[in-house]
């Protein structure tokens, strides 16, 4: 039998990666034209509607978050307010304690969560499945008793925000829309741009199979635990902002279990796993919550079901029932292999 000899050209690869759609593209220019917009609030919307989109924004920071955590790493927890209460109760002590600038004090409080989430993982990261669940609720709701028995952040009766009066109206709302568009910026695009790197890859192996990621060299450890980390600094992010929007802090609000319970919400509705089943789920949960929120008890049971219907019967959400019809992802992380067509002479 003779040999064929191969010339360079024919052994080149006969593949190519695609890491990009048109959907996801077109997404992306929406995307850089909603931060945009966010930040350009001031000059277009009323400070109401700032208000109440910088609410909506912390909506989808905690929902990422806590995407994040239970979607990618695997850790289901029901105590991300333990991070947004501290956040926001070392944005006030700074502001109005310390002196600091409330908007550079924002900054600054994130060190706190971050700080927290080094003993609190280490304490947590041998529970597994619901006794880690339930061992983030104890530490929120350990950190709300200490709050409320500590003289220096006023104890149960809170702190109030007074240091805002010295800036107008039109400086709190330019503050505020900057404050959204950053936090987007920094979890909905850091997320996306972690999940298309190489720790992402690793990320997306270790949710479907922590064992077989591991065998194949990642280190399933220490990217749980900067997940964690990154999670509560997320959800300090959030909490500091909305505290600050709202001029006060207390025990009861800073460290309230309904943030995991509209994170827990929004991510199983829309769909887990999926930065574009955050963004649905929130909508859903944001639009509901103005048109029944007035009916109280009955309102949450109606939201409980509809938690419950879903992970029954479509687990992967509404953009899992979305995405198996059309393939059209907003935010792809996949990699496909293209096969390059061969030029005829």
């Amino acid at each position: 039998m003779t040999s064929i000899p191969i010339s360079p050209a024919s052994a080149a690869p006969a593949v190519t990666v695609r890491r990009q759609t048109t959907s996801g593209r077109i997404a992306l220019t929406l995307f850089a034209i909603a931060i945009l917009a966010l930040a350009l609030m001031p000059w277009w919307a009323k400070t109401g509607t700032i208000r109440m989109v910088l609410e909506l924004c912390c909506y989808i920071a905690v929902a990422q978050m806590w995407n994040m955590l239970a979607g990618y790493a695997g850790l289901v927890s029901v105590g991300q307010q333990a991070f947004m209460g501290a956040a926001g109760y070392a944005m006030f002590v700074l502001a109005q304690t310390f002196g600091v600038n409330p908007f550079l004090a924002i900054a600054l409080s994130l060190v706190v969560p971050a700080v927290l989430a080094v003993p609190c993982y280490f304490l947590l990261h041998r529970l597994d499945g619901p006794y880690f669940a339930i061992g983030t609720w104890v530490v929120a709701e350990v950190f709300r008793l200490v709050s409320t028995n500590l003289g220096w952040v006023n104890a149960g009766a809170g702190m109030s925000l007074t240091v805002m009066k010295d800036y107008s109206a039109f400086q709190r709302n330019i503050a505020m829309s900057l404050l959204c568009a950053v936090m987007i910026l920094l979890t909905i695009g850091g997320s996306y741009w972690f999940l298309r790197s190489r720790y992402g890859l690793a990320l997306i192996a270790m949710r479907d199979n922590p064992v077989a990621a591991a065998s194949q060299g990642v280190n399933v450890k220490r990217l749980r635990f900067m997940i964690y980390v990154a999670a509560a600094v997320g959800c300090g992010l959030a909490g500091s902002v909305y505290f600050m929007a709202q001029l006060r802090i207390n025990p009861a609000s800073a460290f309230d279990p309904m943030w995991s319970n509209l994170a827990i919400f929004i991510v199983m509705v829309g769909g887990i796993a999926s930065i574009e089943g955050v963004l649905i789920g929130t909508a859903i949960y944001f639009v509901a919550d103005r048109w029944f929120g007035a009916y109280g008890a009955s309102y949450f049971v109606v939201l409980g079901v509809m938690t419950v219907l879903v992970a029954l019967y479509a687990r992967t959400g509404i953009w899992g029932l979305v995405s198996r019809r059309w393939d059209a992802p907003w935010f792809p992380i996949r990699r496909h292999l293209i096969l390059k067509t061969e030029e005829k002479p």
